[in-house]
């Protein structure tokens, strides 16, 4: 194997190790929208947010 093949397959390996290292940062810190249930602001949303036509 050549040099630069090399010098290519090691900076592959760590993109993707960052890649899956910020990927599963994201997933940890955030909840599926599914799993928040039926909160009242998105069921009938908030006095506030009516605009007035």
């Amino acid at each position: 194997m050549n040099k630069n093949k090399l010098v290519f397959l090691i900076i592959a390996v760590i993109f993707f190790v960052v890649m899956l290292y910020v990927g599963y940062d994201i997933s940890t810190r955030t909840t599926f929208p599914g799993s928040k249930g039926n909160l009242k602001e998105r069921i009938a949303p908030s006095d506030s947010l009516k605009t007035n036509d």
